[in-house]
């Protein structure tokens, strides 16, 4: 551009002759105006790209230790729970690893390490079990567990039948018979945090994204989202995420933050905006919802507990 300023200039100078310090001055002045507009046009630039993002920085120095700490994006505040709001605190307090690393439960990396914002320092197990519904389905679990409001814990088998944790506690078991699932009296009563993570085992064996979507209440497209929803693409193969965070902003738009883990089992992690640089989605309940490791086709949100 400055090259063509000078060039016009040229012209004007020679169809409008003047003296040499009145040419000087006006080249002057012309090339300070160019050189003005050239930055204004840079800073107007810089300000439009830094808009056009969706601003998601953690606050200086703050480490990243919980769900909580993980930053709204700007213009959104955390929603508060109407009810309930152990929920929100529960999911929000769940403590992060240090590394970003996604690994599996035979201790290897996972291939793909691009899926994750962040991981949840909860055990995967070192059986290939604790998948994508199960880590639904675990998160639910350890938030009951916790409260020892074990009539909670009680899961679908995809067959139908109900795997219940206080039954397990008088020492029933469920072993699969004639492809159903049969209750018996095979142990000990018990309990203790052992006995919960052998029921944990058994659920995560027989349920899966169909059962999950059968137990769990299926919600209307108005229904604001909370942590503890799951979105659930039911199948053989299907997928399951779980809601671990909700931000809102002045007009009642909401973001969310979503948990997976996948197959092979592995670490259960936070993940990364598919295609972008910030963890928060925008769920659209009936439209298509990209995430890096699946496509769902029609978004549904799920309820596991009321």
């Amino acid at each position: 551009m400055y090259s063509y300023q000078l060039y016009y200039l040229h012209l004007w100078n020679f169809e409008n002759p003047a003296s040499f310090e009145e040419m000087s001055f006006m080249k002057l002045s012309m090339l300070f105006l160019v050189i003005g507009i050239t930055a204004l046009c840079a800073l107007l630039a810089l300000n439009f790209t830094k808009a056009s993002k969706m601003e998601h920085t953690h606050l200086a120095n703050k480490p990243v230790l919980h769900i909580n700490d993980i930053a709204a994006p700007a213009g959104f505040h955390r929603t508060t729970g109407p009810g309930d709001s152990g929920w929100y605190n529960y999911f929000r307090h769940v403590s992060l690893k240090s590394s970003k690393t996604v690994y599996l439960y035979n201790g290897h990396p996972k291939v793909n390490q691009s899926a994750q914002y962040a991981v949840l320092d909860i055990p995967v197990g070192h059986k290939d079990l604790q998948q994508c519904a199960d880590a639904v389905i675990r998160l639910h679990a350890e938030y009951a567990y916790g409260n020892k409001n074990f009539k909670a814990l009680r899961f679908l088998a995809t067959d139908g039948t109900w795997m219940e944790y206080t039954e397990w506690i008088k020492g029933f078991r469920y072993l699969l018979k004639n492809n159903r699932l049969m209750k018996s009296k095979t142990a000990a009563a018990a309990e203790s945090r052992t006995v919960f993570d052998q029921f944990m085992e058994t659920v995560f064996i027989y349920a899966g994204t169909i059962s999950l979507s059968r137990q769990a209440q299926k919600l209307p497209a108005n229904a604001p989202v909370r942590p503890g929803d799951a979105l659930i693409d039911a199948g053989s193969p299907g997928h399951a995420v779980v809601v671990v965070d909700v931000a809102e902003d002045s007009r009642g738009n909401r973001v969310c933050l979503l948990a997976q883990s996948f197959m092979p089992a592995q670490d259960i992690h936070i993940l990364q905006h598919y295609g972008s640089v910030h963890p928060w989605y925008v769920i659209r309940p009936g439209k298509p919802l990209n995430t890096p490791e699946w496509y769902f086709p029609e978004a549904q949100l799920y309820r596991l507990f009321p």
